[in-house]
């Protein structure tokens, strides 16, 4: 009887918190949505965001990039008008991070799996083709590399793509991409990084001995140059990839698909990044994209009920909607149903859904 007495007690608290916390948003009075996060989800959130602005009686909702990781950490700082109400992500939310957002009071966290995207490693339209193997990335970018025998990691000796793989130019290797705080970042450690490094079976196996050394091995770039943290702006990437025809970059293909007179694809596994590809499951480094609502700002945030529902409706996200023309692959129609259905009921993830 006890047990059960503190369990009506903890949800009492948690009703009367959310009450609470509504009510303060309410007295507060913000009259619009607050989005951060991922800069890859950005502008499709940008173009919903625009095209609610201008067809409703609401505020076109304000959207920062700010990366995954630190809309994240924004997001899960609290309820109300001080705090965001959606975060977008190019990754699922981490356990870790339901844990910070329950114990700063945001309780109920609505996912929302928006479609897919490739993660993209691009030069200048005028430079040099190449096609690399998850192989040849791992062995261009990582901090360790198999040395001579199993179970040796060396320190990356290797200055130029040749240096990798002799069929790979003779040019420095130089690759701008995202600082760690962003999930284009944690995406393609895992995609492209790590499917490298398991080419290796002594590596592949180390992963059931000694997780942490696996990923240790498999996750950890190099650091001396080779690559460059390029900040989450991936239009400065654009740019600068214009100006050394030398330097690759690491991306979207959002970003790509919108700069196709500037910048070109290389092919992954001798698949090139293409919508087809992409959607079909046979680029090798793809991931879901997302976003995060919270449960307690709907109703209460003018206009957040309609802006769910605006981004998971088929003129938005379907297979001709105005998303999938900026570069956005849609998930099966079936698949798209299902979590329109749960934004509509306004479905939170369980505590422990990562």
């Amino acid at each position: 009887m006890a047990n059960r007495n503190t369990a009506i007690v903890v949800f009492a608290s948690a009703v009367v918190a959310t009450v609470l916390s509504a009510s303060a948003i309410a007295q507060a009075g913000r009259d619009y949505i607050y989005i951060v996060g991922s800069s890859t989800v950005y502008p499709f959130a940008t173009v919903v965001a625009e095209r609610f602005g201008r067809g409703t009686e609401f505020k076109t909702p304000k959207v920062e990039s700010t990366g995954s990781g630190g809309g994240l950490k924004l997001f899960c700082e609290g309820v109300g008008v001080d705090y965001p109400d959606i975060t977008n992500a190019s990754r699922a939310i981490k356990q870790s991070e339901v844990d910070t957002c329950a114990s700063n009071g945001v309780a109920e966290i609505i996912e929302v799996k928006i479609g897919y995207d490739g993660i993209v490693i691009a030069n200048a339209i005028d430079a040099e083709a190449v096609s690399l193997t998850l192989a040849d990335i791992f062995l261009a970018l990582a901090k360790n590399v198999p040395g001579g025998k199993d179970g040796e990691l060396i320190e990356n000796p290797y200055m130029t793509w040749a240096d990798v793989n002799a069929e790979l130019p003779e040019v420095r290797i130089e690759v701008l991409g995202p600082p760690p705080t962003s999930g284009t970042r944690d995406a393609f450690v895992e995609l492209a990084m790590e499917g490298g490094c398991k080419t290796v079976p002594w590596i592949k196996a180390l992963k059931e001995s000694d997780g942490d050394a696996y990923k240790a091995v498999c996750h950890t770039i190099r650091e001396d140059g080779a690559f460059v943290e390029a900040g989450e702006n991936d239009n400065l990437i654009v740019q600068k990839l214009e100006a050394n025809p030398n330097a690759f970059g690491i991306f979207g293909f959002s970003f790509l698909d919108q700069n196709t007179d500037k910048v070109k694809g290389t092919s992954v596994e001798g698949v090139a990044p293409t919508f087809d590809a992409i959607a079909d499951g046979d680029y090798p480094v793809s991931r879901p994209l997302y976003f995060y609502a919270k449960k307690a700002h709907v109703d209460v945030i003018p206009g957040l009920r309609g802006f769910l529902r605006e981004f998971s409706s088929e003129r938005a996200w379907g297979d001709e909607g105005y998303l999938s023309d900026r570069g956005l692959i849609p998930m099966p129609e079936e698949e798209r149903r299902e979590v329109a259905t749960a934004v509509r009921e306004l479905k939170p993830l369980s505590a422990a859904a990562h």
